[in-house]
């Protein structure tokens, strides 16, 4: 089983879905940079603060805040634990961090056309209390507005929004692209189609992790 996977892909390919699956099934500890910046702005921390202009317009968050965020959490778990990476990294520069600090065995590819993420994301769901993600149309809350796990409110995140999503898949497409062929050129990179049926895709997913 492959130790160390970065999860690459558009806002909206499944990266999470795929990521909580690793971890639920197989035991991965999932790093999600967008949870962490969630809860460091929902808490009000200082990373949080310089975080939130960039986020509400769909904007990358700078890579020196991503990166002693991820380093931190990276020492926080120790040798050993089988990690994977959702969100991170998002840049070159994130990339050459991470190998700095661990063996990247596997950067999995989920590959989705644009018009599938527009809908995927303007009409995801999510729960502030305990970061939950639902979907209206595939993966509905059995209430009305509701997260299943802790009855809290759901809500639409700001970079949910059409006008904000159009603008961070554009953001995606000129910072995190080049990534693929990063990881190309190192020989472990592996892209899978991300549509389809969830389990479907995870089988794909195991595949390549196993």
């Amino acid at each position: 089983m492959k130790t160390n996977i970065v999860l690459l892909g558009p806002p909206g390919s499944g990266k999470g879905t795929q990521g909580e699956m690793l971890s639920r099934e197989l035991g991965y500890v999932r790093l999600s940079t967008g949870d962490m910046l969630r809860e460091a702005k929902r808490d009000g921390t200082p990373l949080g603060l310089q975080a939130k202009e960039y986020m509400d317009c769909g904007a990358l968050v700078p890579n020196e805040l991503i990166i002693d965020l991820m380093m931190e959490r990276i020492e926080e778990l120790g040798e050993g634990a089988p990690v994977v990476f959702d969100g991170f990294p998002r840049t070159v520069e994130q990339a050459d961090a991470l190998g700095d600090e661990v063996d990247v065995d596997l950067a999995l590819n989920l590959d989705v056309d644009d018009a599938e993420l527009v809908n995927r994301v303007t009409r995801r769901r999510s729960c502030p209390k305990c970061n939950a993600v639902y979907h209206l149309d595939f993966n509905p809350p059995a209430k009305p507005d509701a997260c299943d796990k802790c009855g809290s409110a759901l809500y639409q995140r700001d970079d949910d929004k059409e006008a904000t999503f159009v603008n961070r898949l554009a953001t995606y497409r000129e910072n995190t692209l080049p990534l693929i062929e990063y990881y190309e050129r190192r020989g472990n990179l592996r892209t899978i189609k991300g549509t389809g049926d969830i389990g479907e895709i995870f089988e794909k997913v195991k595949d390549a992790v196993l």
